[in-house]
């Protein structure tokens, strides 16, 4: 699978520090998350060193499919780059919402939010991009000159959470406090953090029926009829078919 969606998953990946989930055992066992580099993942897989609360650690970064697949070889089912690449660690490059739903929220409000967001975004000056988590959300993604420190990203991000939870408290929360999501949806602002991280672009994820994590346009959305809308072999159809990146001008587009 990652070899066939190579040219759609390296963009997400490449250079950019990655959590890992690996799972030795599938899916049905024990998984565990790993940052941190290790000379038994392989020379394709390389270190990074980077500042830690304590000192400094070497973190994991791939250049190739190469890496990709020696991490695969590993157990790797799920990869989870940073906002920032690994040459500037402090500077992010993109910003993540990721709405969160109370269970009884249907797949069509969950649509609704992420248009809003969305539009909202707009409002500001921001083009926004949508992506199918693979579990139960979606991702609203914007990418940003690399000018402001993880700082100024994280409090934009809770400011406009803040803001639309102000504008419909009914239907948002912008804190991950469970009782005080029932019935709404959780803007999780909270990855665009310095060392968060987010689900890439085609990556795998680790549950029953190996759901993708599905980049989209934006007129894509409407026909979907769930977060987990492509599995293992629909991704692969897509991949093979694509005639252009949804995400067309993603990694072009400059905005502040």
């Amino acid at each position: 699978y990652y070899r066939a969606v190579a040219d759609w998953l390296l963009p997400e990946l490449v250079e950019r520090p990655l959590s890992l989930l690996r799972c030795p055992d599938g899916v049905g066992a024990q998984c565990f998350f790993q940052k941190h580099h290790s000379d038994s993942l392989g020379a394709d897989v390389h270190p990074v060193t980077l500042r830690e609360s304590d000192g400094e650690a070497d973190y994991v970064y791939v250049d190739d499919i190469e890496g990709v697949l020696a991490l695969v070889q590993m157990n790797t089912l799920e990869f989870h780059p940073w906002g920032a690449k690994r040459d500037a660690p402090d500077r992010p490059d993109r910003l993540v919402f990721d709405l969160d739903p109370d269970e009884g929220i249907s797949w069509s409000d969950l649509k609704r939010a992420a248009r809003e967001v969305r539009d909202r975004l707009e409002e500001i000056g921001l083009r926004s991009w949508v992506r199918l988590s693979g579990g139960k959300g979606v991702h609203v993604c914007v990418p940003i000159v690399p000018d402001s420190d993880w700082g100024a990203a994280k409090a934009f991000c809770e400011a406009f959470a803040d803001a639309m939870v102000a504008q419909s408290p009914l239907h948002y929360v912008a804190t991950a406090s469970k009782a005080a999501r029932k019935g709404r949806i959780f803007i999780d602002w909270l990855r665009n953090a310095r060392g968060a991280t987010s689900v890439a672009s085609w990556s795998l994820r680790a549950r029953a029926g190996a759901p993708v994590a599905m980049p989209l346009r934006w007129d894509e959305l409407s026909r979907t009829k769930s977060s987990a809308d492509f599995n293992l072999k629909r991704a692969l159809r897509r991949a093979a078919s694509l005639r252009a990146d949804p995400w067309e001008g993603f990694a072009k587009v400059r905005q502040k």
